[in-house]
């Protein structure tokens, strides 16, 4: 890359505005806000160049009336004012807005959006924060969705990394166009690909989703020119459902994204309901874009080498949050957050008699509600953390404001929730001291079938049918060239039809003492398809031989 940093540089012309850091060049429309060049590592435009200028990237939402059910509206947020709310050697940050007022009716979402992006000297990338508000009085609606969506050029990116262990070379747009469609419209047969060795695999945009806690970085690497394109969330706080909720990725387009809010995994119970009125305002991010690109000496493994490159650069922007950059009354600062701290135990008089320590417990604050009410909260904030073996924690960065103390803890049912609600002022420090979660229970257990830990990795898992596979979650020979499970087979394709080949005539009979959960439970309660068409719901059935 021949580029070296300079100034932050603006250029402010009748329908584009140009930022520029001497490391990439970036182009918005104006007012719009939609991205429409990225020049970085001597390539002229990173982004799908096919499509149409407000289709390459952009913020999005889908909403809907009360009385619509979900039958959502597309909006592709497209600002109508332009402002440069900062502007000097070190940083430049623009707002695109887009007012609504009762004259809109139900013409658009009824919210004030004003977009954000930034650039700071020597960092080659691109940062972008919003804020939603609706106003009191305004009208009711339902908030489905919302996310960035970025487009890179399909000619030449092809190679997508999500974690360590997930990383391939990806179908082309078209091959989907040739393929076969499946159950859902997003899972397709490619039956004619461009790459040949891609033959028969399914592509399926949600075998790619990823738990909100581990989603930090994500991306596509280009094959020509070894340019790395790369999503970076460096907090999950404006993230709705808490940590353990899972959502898309990058995908197949090529598309990256930085979800925000969906349904995806969840539907009604997740919706944003806003009703009589409410007023509710909340800042999504800042998420970065990050370009990163290898030099001459780096060739031997480009897709290394940019991948672990990423991981570097979303530490640094982890440990950086939250941010001081932005410039907006509404996101605040670190002197303006607190902090809260403590000691988690369980009380279970079955299995000591002494308080046993939270080990690994996720404690977390989020809006005031009863316990497990966090997985279904979208409209504030939440922060989380894990404990430490003796079940200690601290909860840094917390927004003002007013919030329940939530807890689960591995290997124990239920929920914890701290009596008391907690007020989050600027520079506090809270400590609670020791609590204690007393797990739900009636008695001593007699048999349990599997473990508490919000993850059903322990139940059987079936191969998937040779027809219906994607690569990347085969079973993988391990580092002495032993088969070894991939923890991500229960991504694959068409698991759910397994269930009624593996028991045709009835649903499967669990005996206690007998039946082993990793060979004899299915990890998914899922219907049976009969010989006579008809599907039935899955019946557990569990039998123990002692009297």
């Amino acid at each position: 890359m021949d580029k070296i940093a300079s100034d932050v540089e603006l250029q402010v012309q009748d329908d584009y505005v140009v930022i520029d850091n001497g490391l990439v060049q970036v182009t918005l429309s104006n007012p719009g806000g939609s991205v429409t060049r990225i020049q970085y590592n001597n390539v002229d435009n990173l982004l799908e160049t096919h499509n149409e200028e407000e289709n390459r990237g952009y913020w999005d939402l889908d909403w809907s009336k009360p009385e619509q059910l979900h039958d959502g509206i597309h909006d592709r947020i497209s600002g109508t004012n332009f402002t440069v709310i900062m502007e000097d050697p070190d940083q430049v940050e623009l707002s695109f807005v887009r007012y609504w007022d009762l004259s809109f009716g139900s013409k658009s979402v009824p919210l004030n959006i004003d977009v954000r992006f930034v650039m700071l000297h020597g960092i080659p990338g691109l940062y972008s924060y919003a804020i939603y508000e609706h106003l009191e009085g305004w009208p009711d609606f339902d908030l489905d969705q919302t996310r960035i969506v970025f487009k890179p050029s399909k000619d030449k990116f092809h190679y997508m990394a999500i974690s360590d262990d997930r990383q391939r070379t990806m179908p082309m747009p078209e091959d989907r166009d040739t393929g076969q469609p499946l159950a859902y419209k997003e899972a397709v047969l490619l039956t004619n690909p461009i790459n040949l060795d891609l033959k028969g695999e399914v592509d399926d945009k949600y075998q790619y989703s990823c738990e909100n806690k581990d989603c930090k970085v994500h991306g596509w690497i280009s094959n020509d020119s070894f340019t790395g394109f790369w999503t970076i969330t460096p907090s999950n706080e404006f993230q709705s459902d808490g940590p353990f909720k899972q959502d898309l990725t990058s995908h197949v387009g090529p598309t990256t994204l930085a979800m925000f809010h969906s349904l995806h995994y969840s539907g009604e119970d997740v919706v944003l309901k806003f009703r009589d009125g409410e007023h509710w305002k909340k800042v999504f991010g800042p998420v970065f874009f990050y370009f990163n690109a290898v030099v001459d000496e780096d060739l031997e493994n480009p897709y290394s080498t940019l991948w672990e490159d990423a991981k570097n650069q979303m530490m640094y922007e982890v440990q950086s949050w939250p941010y001081q950059f932005p410039n907006s009354e509404d996101y605040p600062h670190l002197e303006q957050r607190g902090t809260v701290t403590g000691r988690l135990f369980v009380q279970d008089r079955y299995i000591s008699d002494d308080y046993i320590s939270a080990d690994s417990a996720y404690v977390g604050m989020a809006l005031p509600g009863d316990a497990g009410s966090w997985q279904r909260e979208g409209k504030g904030y939440q922060f989380w953390t894990k404990a430490d073996a003796s079940g200690c924690f601290s909860i840094n960065n917390v927004r003002e404001g007013n919030y329940s103390l939530y807890a689960y803890v591995p290997s124990f049912i239920g929920d914890y929730k701290y009596d008391v609600n907690i007020t989050i002022t600027p520079g506090c420090v809270i400590d609670v001291g020791d609590i204690v979660y007393e797990p739900p229970r009636n008695g001593p257990t007699f048999w349990e079938i599997g473990i508490a830990d919000r993850s059903s990795a322990e139940f059987y898992i079936p191969d998937p049918s040779p027809n219906y596979i994607n690569k990347l979650y085969l079973n993988q020979p391990n580092s002495v060239g032993m088969p070894s499970k991939s923890v991500h087979k229960f991504r694959q394709y068409g698991l759910w039809d397994r269930y009624t080949e593996l028991y045709p005539d009835g649903d499967l009979l669990f005996v206690i003492d007998v039946s082993d959960y990793s060979n004899d439970w299915f990890y998914a309660h899922v219907t049976r398809f009969s010989s006579t068409d008809l599907y039935f719901t899955f019946t557990l059935q569990v039998a123990s031989l002692k009297i």
